[in-house]
This record gives C-alpha cells, structure tokens and sequence, in this order.
C-alpha cells in the first residue's frame, strides 16, 4: 500500500552518491522534497535537478533538503550529481523499493510502446517524518516554485 498524506514515511535505505547509504529516518529534524524523476541525464530530469538546486539556498533557509531518486544505478546517479554539479544527493533505487513505497511506478506509454517507468513525482515530508504534500505527474515547468511556496506554507 502506498503512502498517503499524514503518514508516517517508512524505514527505507538505499544508496546515495558520495559513497552513502541513506536513511529516511536519518533526516529527520528537518523537512525533506524528495522528488522522483525518470532518467538521470535526460533533458526534462536535468532541467528538474538544475531548477532544484537554483532554488537549494531558498530550502535551506526553510531548514528543508532536496534529495532526487531514480531507478538509474550509483554510477549513473554519481556521473548525473557530478556532470550538473548539484549540492543535493542522489538515490538509486533499482530494485524500485522506494519508488514502491511512494507508488511512482506507472505504465507509461512512448512511441506506441508501453513499460513500467517512473512517474515524475514530488513529496514534501516534515521534519517528523510524516508526509505532508504530493506532486504527481510533475511537469517540470515552475514545479520547485510550487514547492518552495508548499514548505513555506508549512511555517
């Protein structure tokens, strides 16, 4: 079953660039967007993940954390992180644990042709660790605005 609103994020680890493992209990204490994206190093993720850490000053000053997850390996993720020089980490969940839990895996359709994929997805999470906000089938322009002004409204 999938997350909802006002629940309590599971107990889910998973590698991060930088040579980590994450925990999302670990952030706890701070707010958390944790954004789901397709592919890293496609156009529309790369646009995401530049607007993303345009707007990392502004998250930081709301005591808030971005961390991006694909289904894309460590060594995808690392090259992604390093290539756009983005301050925030990296998941790789390729055994689509987390993209499970928050239910982002979808039947997409591309060229006549369809797969499972991941849905570009939003979730703001307090500092408690309770889901508070979802963005689903994101389009990327003026999403991390429509975020920024969520966490704020969160006080």
């Amino acid at each position: 079953m999938a997350i909802a609103i006002g629940d309590t994020v599971p107990e889910i680890e998973l590698s991060a660039t930088g040579d980590k493992t994450l925990k999302l209990s670990d952030l706890r204490g701070r707010r958390l967007v944790l954004y789901f994206y397709p592919k890293a190093s496609t156009p529309s993720c790369t646009r995401e993940g530049l607007d993303f850490a345009a707007a990392q000053e502004y998250f930081s000053a709301l005591n808030t954390l971005i961390v991006g997850a694909s289904r894309d390996g460590i060594k995808a993720q690392e090259n992604f992180k390093a290539k756009q020089s983005f301050g925030f980490d990296l998941l790789s969940d390729k055994d689509e644990i987390l993209c499970r839990a928050f239910d982002v895996i979808k039947m997409k359709k591309m060229y006549g042709k369809e797969s499972l994929g991941v849905e570009r997805s939003t979730f703001l999470i307090d500092e408690h660790g309770v889901l508070r906000k979802e963005w689903r089938g994101v389009k990327v322009k003026g999403h991390v605005d429509e975020v920024l002004a969520a966490v704020r409204e969160l006080g």
